[in-house]
Order: structure tokens, then sequence, then C-alpha cells
């Protein structure tokens, strides 16, 4: 989801506060009975275990828990002005979504005897992050991140186990984006991750950027399957000054589709 400026981020520590409420009020309103799990995955994994990442704006996580959770979810967004889903499961469509997800997972902790949050980590991160390869997320620099510090505690990931993290998640014919695949080739090369880190979280931030004033300008054209091929565009965009080539090719691909 997008970032809104009437909402609340969610940071390192306001995270642990916000699964404690949640665990309370999940309790109020299904009893201590009726226990909960919650695996966090993505940013909030990062944030949970590694202290490069300083914020992201939702909660992608796998929830087992009873119907009273919604209402919970709801509660704990209106107290702290969050988001509708800064707790949501939505990343369960997409291609880094594995049914091995809780049999990697770790413990983490339980809040009111009732909610066990349960977090992904290490290579398994990695290999999630990787299966993504979203350019203009944080997909990239939280690969480079959590290298750099795992290089820095002298507990290195090792390209061999990243490997067998996306064949236990996705199978022995998994296929990583190309921009990820690249990464992986080059990565375990390195002797200091932090100048990449830098370089990459930039990059992210530069290309959010462009396809944000490219979405408010033309909304009707982004959409999951073609994003990074107008994210490509635009970028020679910015070399060229052509912009009228990118939309008049979506234009034609619009008409004829419809």
């Amino acid at each position: 989801m997008s970032p809104s400026k009437e909402t609340s981020t969610i940071t390192k520590t306001n995270l642990a506060d916000y699964l404690k409420e949640l665990a309370r009020e999940y309790r109020k309103l299904a009893g201590k009975a009726v226990p909960a799990e919650v695996i966090l995955i993505g940013g909030a994994a990062v944030l949970m275990e590694y202290e490069f990442r300083e914020l992201t704006y939702d909660v992608d996580a796998i929830i087992v828990a009873g119907s009273a959770m919604k209402d919970a979810i709801a509660r704990v967004s209106d107290k702290h002005n969050l988001p509708s889903s800064w707790l949501n499961t939505d990343f369960t469509r997409t291609s880094s979504f594995s049914n091995k997800l809780h049999e990697v997972s770790v413990y983490y902790k339980t809040f009111s005897n009732v909610l066990t949050i349960r977090v992904i980590t290490g290579e398994y991160l990695l290999a999630m992050k990787l299966m993504s390869g979203r350019r203009y997320k944080n997909d990239l620099s939280d690969i480079v991140g959590i290298l750099w510090e795992h290089q820095k505690k002298d507990i290195p990931i090792t390209k061999a186990s990243v490997e067998q993290a996306i064949e236990l998640l996705y199978g022995k014919n998994a296929v990583i984006p190309d921009t990820s695949a690249q990464l992986l080739d080059s990565l375990f090369e390195l002797k200091d991750y932090e100048p990449l880190y830098r370089q990459i979280r930039d990059s992210e931030i530069a290309a959010k950027e462009l396809l944000l004033e490219f979405g408010n300008e033309y909304p009707n054209f982004l959409k999951g399957e073609n994003v990074d091929t107008i994210l490509d565009s635009l970028k020679r965009k910015h070399e060229t000054g052509d912009k009228e080539s990118l939309l008049g090719k979506l234009e034609e691909k619009r008409r004829l589709t419809n």
C-alpha cells in the first residue's frame, strides 16, 4: 500500500506496541481459549530482526486466528491512526508467498498469553525478497542490508544457503526476477556492503517517485504486470525527454486488448 500523510508509519519500537495492543484487543473479543498466530514477513520482519531498516507503512503477515482478529486489527488502527490494512495478508497472493513459510519461521514472542508472533529471518527472508525483487520498494536494499548486518555480526549468510532457501520455499525450478538474479550473482563477492546499500536505496526512492508521479497523472495505466516496463521507460525518458512515446505505446496496447 502507499504511504499517507494522514496515517502513522510503523517503526521497530511502535510495531511491538501495536502487536501487544492487538493481543489485548483480540483477547477481549475472542477470549483466552482462542489462540492466534501472526507470522511477520517482509518489511515488518526486517524491522524486528535488523537495525538498518527504520520504518514500514504496513505489516505483511500470515494470520491464523479466530474471526475476532479482524475487529481487533480495526480497533488498533482506529486508536493509533493507522491505515485500515496496517496488518494484512495481501502478500499471500504474490509470488513471494510459500506454504512452507510457517515451517521456516522463528518464534519471537507471545503477547497476553493468546497471540504468538513468529518471524521470517536470515536466508529465508532473503529468498522472499529475491523472489519479489521490486525495484520501487525496499526489496533489493533489504537484501543488501540483511547481508550487511550479518557480515557486521560475523555470522555471514552464504550464497549456497540462500539458494537452498529459494529451493525449499519455491521448488527446484524456481525462477527469480532478472534484477534479483543479477544482484545475487554479484553480492557474495563484496567485502563492503554499505556503499551498495546506499546506492540501491537511493535508486528505489527515485523509482518510487517516478511511479507516483506517473500514476497520479495516468491512474489507469499502472498495474502489477507492467510496472517494470513502465519504470524502465520512465527512466529512459529522463535521458531522452520522450514521454509521449511511452504513453503512445501504452494507449495502443490498451486499445488492442479492450
